[in-house]
């Protein structure tokens, strides 16, 4: 059941947390999942505990280690911890990490608080790492710097900054059908108190178009998501779970169905399509919190679902020029990109 009350959340990290014990393997996304719930239910300084934890443990060889600082800072934030908090966002700053997810949070946390022009100097800063300098041209855009652009769109319509480049590479990939301009007017705020019902009616529109595009850009962080599995690690996962093997015959027949997969997809207009990489310990205890055998096929597509959930997925397709997924060290086109 989904949580809802503050003593739900509590429960879930519970769980969460003796799912971890159990298989400390997959520490990192159990304990920030515990943590977002301990944070839903208010308990705002044990969640920092569990960013704590994470970030000093040896045991725990963290993937994103900014991610979860700048999450510590948004928390400590929250609970009147600011001199913590700006001191962690400025180290983040200062390492400049390749991480589009640190970097929107410790933007969206700075923004927040009031503190605008550091907000905008962040995302300026972060765009500027992950996208090249534009011309009239669009280039290609990943999700994550698209999402960076919106964020300092946003925020220098809030500081009445005129459009450069990049604002007018943010309206160029904009396909709602209320530019950005007016969703990010500062004005729009006035009008929710006004005594107009024309102008209140208008708003609402607005309102929803915004809402529209909220939800799509939810969307994202939770794609269609196919599983990948690297060859070594299906090897091990057929050798311990050998009934899996009518999915998987080989490795090969394995990636091709794969990207045949996502063409069809693509093809019939799934959007957000993307690819999550799995491993044998990760997938088991998966099965563990489902209370199911790992050898029961019908958890594949729900532990990529689940992987997707936790921002593990790979947009799908890459740039032409990029290596391609599956990790041969090949561009995708001359790869799974080419024609099949």
């Amino acid at each position: 059941m989904r949580p809802e009350s503050p003593a739900d959340h509590t429960a879930e990290a519970e769980r969460l947390l003796r799912t971890a014990a159990q298989y400390p393997e997959d520490q990192e996304p159990l304990l920030l999942q515990a943590a977002a719930h301990l944070e839903l239910a208010g308990d705002r300084p044990r969640a920092s505990s569990l960013y704590d934890r994470l970030l000093t443990e040896p045991a725990i060889d963290l993937a994103n280690p900014h991610l979860v600082k700048a999450l510590k800072a948004a928390n400590l934030w929250e609970y009147g911890h600011e001199a913590e908090a700006h001191a962690i966002i400025d180290g983040i700053r200062a390492a400049r990490p390749r991480d589009a997810a640190a970097w929107e949070i410790l933007a969206e946390t700075l923004e927040t608080h009031d503190e605008l022009e550091a907000a905008e100097d962040s995302f300026s800063t972060a765009v500027g790492l992950f996208i090249n300098t534009p011309g009239e041209e669009t280039p290609e855009i990943s999700y994550p710097a698209h999402s960076l652009l919106i964020g300092r769109h946003r925020v220098r319509r809030l500081l009445a900054r005129p459009h450069d480049n990049w604002d007018e590479l943010t309206d160029r990939l904009h396909t709602g059908e209320i530019s950005l301009n007016e969703l990010h007017d500062p004005k729009r705020l006035w009008a929710l108190g006004s005594d107009n019902p024309a102008e209140l009616k208008a708003e609402i529109a607005r309102l929803r178009a915004e809402l529209a595009s909220y939800r799509q850009a939810l969307s994202r962080p939770f794609p269609v998501a196919v599983l990948h599995w690297p060859e070594a690690e299906l090897a091990e996962l057929l050798d311990s779970y050998p009934a899996l093997a009518t999915e998987y015959p080989t490795h090969r027949a394995h990636l091709l169905d794969l990207e045949h997969s996502l063409r069809e997809l693509a093809a019939a207009g799934t959007p957000n399509l993307g690819i999550v990489t799995g491993t044998v310990p990760s997938y088991e205890a998966f099965a563990a919190s489902e209370a199911a055998p790992p050898s029961n096929a019908e958890l594949l597509p729900q532990y990529a679902t689940t992987l997707a959930a936790r921002g593990r997925a790979m947009p799908w397709p890459p740039a032409k020029s990029a290596p391609c997924w599956c990790g041969s060290g090949r561009a995708y086109r001359e790869c799974h990109g080419g024609a099949m």
